[in-house]
């Protein structure tokens, strides 16, 4: 599962919208949290990867990862 490379070779701008459209952002951010963990088995990674899954329908982790990716160039808590 290659989708968290995907998305980081996207432009800055096109990872946001990505991000801020309502359950696309949710899906989007779903397949690069758990695509990230497979690749790295990490305990943030997959902290991160199940509190999206489970709370993600709320949104605010995903626009506070929209945010984090137009300051940081990377999605919040990360590896």
């Amino acid at each position: 599962m290659n989708f968290d490379t995907w998305f980081h070779k996207q432009d800055k701008i096109i990872q946001i919208v990505l991000l801020i459209i309502p359950l696309v952002g949710w899906i989007v951010d779903l397949l690069v949290r758990w695509s990230a963990f497979i690749k790295k088995n990490t305990t943030i990674n997959l902290v991160m990867a199940l509190l999206i899954t489970f709370l993600g329908e709320f949104w605010i982790l995903t626009i506070l990862d929209g945010i984090w990716i137009a300051l940081n160039n990377k999605l919040f808590l990360e590896e």
